[in-house]
């Protein structure tokens, strides 16, 4: 027990000595969390960076890249958006036969920022819409031939029958032949909207395909083709490095990034018209 001598002010002085030193503790130890928190940051970009190098060491550069980006929609039959199974089907036996080497959307990202490629031919598979036929037909024709497609998904068709869902998408990104990239939340027409509901539709089909596919979205393409320049300040404002159209041509490493034309896959296209795509 402690002598009266002491008295109370000592007693209050020892109290705020014991209450400096546990939110000296806790701050250290918040310092410290952050501090192992910034160190795997660093760790796991230096990794990324790593794989990177890895992956394209046997890319060469060029003076420009080439790039026929095909566009199809839903793998059905019914209209000029709708390419039936049996020619999609034919088409990617096609690109197998001739050698074709399939891009991943990091990969086409890749190829036309730093104009370099891989040996041999290559073409970059994009799906509009993100259709439920793209899983049910599609995809067990791509992942039979080992072969990598892009799907543009609107985030905000999850809950509607004819669209993937959440779980879905995560499905086929976890088998290594799907990736996904932005078609905006509503799919509008970009250019008949203001600057900030652009703005927000971009930005939050991002954050969206960001976090649920934990990856990090590059490729906007625009539900109807199109972009002006206000639309091309809201893609950079809202992350996005490369952007895709609906504008006919092969794309190049000189175009634009955020206006890449596609060669568009029609229904009833014969093979010679088809393989004309590619050239």
């Amino acid at each position: 027990m402690l002598s009266k001598k002491w008295g109370r002010p000592w007693l209050l002085t020892l109290l705020g000595l014991l209450l400096l030193g546990g939110c000296s503790a806790g701050s250290t130890a918040s310092k410290s969390a952050h501090h192992s928190s910034a160190q795997a940051a660093t760790k796991s970009q230096q990794t990324r960076t790593q794989r990177q190098k890895r992956h394209y060491a046997n890319w060469h550069h060029v003076k420009e890249v080439k790039l026929p980006i095909l566009m199809y929609h839903s793998i059905s039959s019914g209209n000029a958006l709708r390419v039936p199974t049996k020619e999609f089907r034919k088409q990617m036996a096609y690109l197998k036969c001739q050698h074709y080497r399939t891009l991943t959307a990091d990969e086409a990202v890749y190829a036309l920022k730093h104009k370099a490629l891989p040996q041999g031919k290559v073409v970059w598979i994009t799906l509009d819409d993100s259709y439920k036929d793209n899983m049910t037909q599609a995809w067990p024709i791509l992942k039979k031939n080992h072969q990598h497609a892009t799907i543009n998904f609107i985030t905000g068709f999850t809950g509607k029958k004819n669209h993937l869902n959440l779980a879905e998408a995560q499905k086929m990104k976890a088998s290594g032949n799907i990736d996904f990239e932005s078609h905006t939340v509503r799919h509008l027409d970009l250019n008949d909207l203001t600057y900030q509901v652009q703005l927000t539709e971009l930005t939050s089909s991002k954050k969206w395909l960001d976090q649920h596919l934990k990856q990090k979205t590059q490729v906007i393409c625009y539900p109807a083709g199109r972009a002006d320049g206000a639309t091309i300040r809201a893609d950079k404002a809202a992350g996005y490095t490369y952007a895709l159209s609906t504008a006919e041509g092969i794309a190049t490493s000189h175009q634009s990034p955020y206006n890449l034309t596609r060669q568009r896959v029609t229904p009833g296209m014969s093979m010679g018209t088809f393989a004309a795509l590619l050239k």
